[in-house]
This record gives C-alpha cells, sequence and structure tokens, in this order.
C-alpha cells in the first residue's frame, strides 16, 4: 500500500507513531502536542484501547475544539463492561462517523442522539474502478478456461480460515448432488495462512471446476472476474469485497450474524444485490445459491444497474467528502 504524501497537506504537523503498551492498548507517539499546535476539529480513529485518543477529547471538551471518532461504533454483543466504556468514550465526541446504518441504530437504542450519529461508509478506488467497468463487456474468460458454460462463483479476497472457502467448496458439492447443478469456482486472492483448500478440492475432484486464480491487484482482471461472475460468495465474513463486487455489478451472498460481520455487508439487499444464508449453515449456502441461480441465470442489467446505483450513492469517496464538508465548514 502507498503512504500518503504528507507534504501535499496543507498545515500537516507531524506524523504519529502506534506505540503498543499491553495486548491491543496503545498510544499515539506525537499526539498529545497536537492539541496545542491550533488545530479547531481533529478527525480521530475510533478505538477506545487508544489511550492518547481519550486525553485528546477530554481537551477538546474544555477548549471548545471539536471531535469526530471515525469507527466502527457498536456490534451488538458488548459486554456490560464494553458497553460502559464505549458509552463513556463515543460521549466525549462531538461527531461520530460510523461506517454503516446497523452500528448507528444499535447506538441510538442505546441512546446516543442521532443527530451526533453520521454514516461515512466505506470507499475503494471508486473512480478508477467507474471507468474500468465503463470499458467491461460479457467475454469468454470462463468458458476458454473451463471450457464448459456452467455457472460461474468467484471469491476475491485474503484466503484465510476465517472466511470460510470451505463451506463454498463443500456447498458446491451439495449443489451437485443435490440440486444436479454444477458449478465452477474462481478464487482471487494471496493464501495468508494453511486453509487445505486445495488439498479439498483435489479430494472431492472438483480441480477441472475450481480455478486458483492467485492473487491479482490489476483492476482490469478483478473488474473482468466480476462481471462474468453469476454471484460472489464469501462464506465468513465480508468486508470491502462486498463493495468491490457490487462496483462491477456482481451480486454477493454472505452470512445472517450481522454481530460477526463487517460493517459492508449492507450493501447487500436481499433478492436484488444478493442475498444472506445462515451463519455456518452449508445447506442453507447451497439452498441460497441455487434459489439466486433459478431466479437469475444470467447478470441483466437490471441486477448490474442495482448493484451500481448502492455503490454510486453511498460507497464511494465523493459522498465521504461531502459529509465531512457538511460537517466542518
Amino acid at each position: 500500500m502507498k503512504k500518503m504524501n504528507y507534504s501535499e497537506l496543507s498545515g500537516f504537523k507531524g506524523e504519529l507513531k502506534n506505540i503498543y503498551l499491553l495486548g491491543n492498548v496503545y498510544w499515539q507517539k506525537g499526539a498529545i502536542k497536537t492539541v496545542f499546535s491550533g488545530y479547531k476539529h481533529y478527525i480521530i480513529t475510533g478505538e477506545p484501547h487508544c489511550l492518547s485518543t481519550w486525553i485528546i477529547l477530554l481537551f477538546a471538551r474544555v477548549s471548545f475544539k471539536k471531535t469526530y471518532l471515525w469507527t466502527h461504533g457498536w456490534y451488538g454483543d458488548e459486554s456490560r463492561i464494553k458497553k460502559f466504556a464505549k458509552k463513556l468514550y463515543f460521549g466525549l465526541a462531538n461527531h461520530i462517523l460510523l461506517y454503516g446504518d446497523y452500528a448507528r441504530k444499535l447506538m441510538i437504542e442505546e441512546g446516543f442522539k442521532k443527530e451526533k450519529l453520521h454514516c461515512i461508509y466505506n470507499s475503494l478506488n471508486y473512480d478508477t474502478q467507474v471507468e474500468v467497468r465503463k470499458s467491461l463487456k460479457v467475454s469468454n474468460i470462463f468458458k476458454k478456461y473451463f471450457g464448459n458454460d456452467n455457472p460461474v462463483l468467484c471469491y476475491v479476497g485474503r484466503i484465510q480460515k476465517v472466511k470460510r472457502l470451505d463451506m463454498l467448496i463443500e456447498s458446491m458439492i451439495i449443489l451437485n448432488n443435490k440440486f444436479k447443478k454444477s458449478l465452477n469456482l474462481v478464487i482471487v486472492g494471496k493464501e495468508s495462512e494453511d486453509t487445505d483448500i486445495v488439498e479439498m478440492i483435489n479430494i472431492n475432484k472438483l480441480s477441472d471446476n475450481v480455478w486458483i486464480y492467485g492473487p491479482s491487484y490489476d483492476e482490469n482482471e478483478l473488474g473482468a472476474i466480476f462481471y462474468n461472475s453469476n454471484l460472489c460468495v464469501s462464506p465468513g465474513n465480508v468486508g470491502l469485497t462486498a463493495i468491490h463486487s457490487l462496483t462491477y455489478g456482481c451480486p454477493l451472498i454472505t452470512h445472517d450474524n450481522f454481530k460477526n460481520q463487517m460493517p459492508e455487508f449492507e450493501v447487500i439487499a436481499p433478492d436484488v444485490t444478493g442475498d444472506f444464508f445462515e451463519e455456518k449453515n452449508i445447506n442453507d449456502l447451497a439452498f441460497k445459491i441455487n434459489k439466486w441461480l433459478e431466479l437469475h441465470p444470467t447478470n441483466d442489467d437490471t441486477i448490474s444497474n442495482e448493484c451500481y446505483k448502492v455503490i454510486d450513492e453511498k460507497y464511494n469517496p465523493h459522498y465521504q467528502i461531502q459529509l465531512l464538508k457538511s460537517l466542518l465548514i
């Protein structure tokens, strides 16, 4: 990942350095001196375990400066102690910038004022991806590789155990045996830990139907994969992959336990831009994949446009900048 060029920032006072103290509790070296630097607004990562941020929040309260915590906010599985700490912490800020409406709803239920809570969502390299999107067209990329016309599922992201790609392989077996539906699968990403996926594919004789594409950071390649796939499936939690997939018109399926999800799951509207299956239920995952493919044998313009709409309206940097301007100016 390319580091930001701080010289392009007007009024930049210095880079902060994380110093970990105990577990995930840390201090940002250089943070405290910023409270005497003349800043009027502080947009801060909303992590309660950053001790220096507490100091900034407290100082800002007594010096009439504005603070904005950019955070996941509420997950829905907080213990009493976590709830107490979070209420105290978030209560010190003037505004909370949240990644999604799910957290905002939970925080309103916990007693936070709705006027203080703003959904800033998340974004990727939107402008570049939109340009790629304009050039995309249906191709024979999968026909050429697999040598068949089977529906194609894709997974794009890190290859980790938490992503539960084993469920995706097992669902292909169920779809073949129970629903008599043969599928192809493309797995794009870097294997960051041993998942035994290749062994599982070979044992179940699916090597002719699974393309281990490997890592790719080329938007033209990724755009073509998403655009020509019937579905993107992320059986574990889904994050920025959801935005990436819908940006290129590909609907997505992931699990329904929102407490264990990343906030980007909100791009999914069931039966419109994808669907949810019961967490850890392989049979339900297979059922939902089959249901989608029965209702939508191909991704027509209606589906693609619904996917584009979600991203173009909320999940892009232009929306985020506009929100920040409305709060800061």
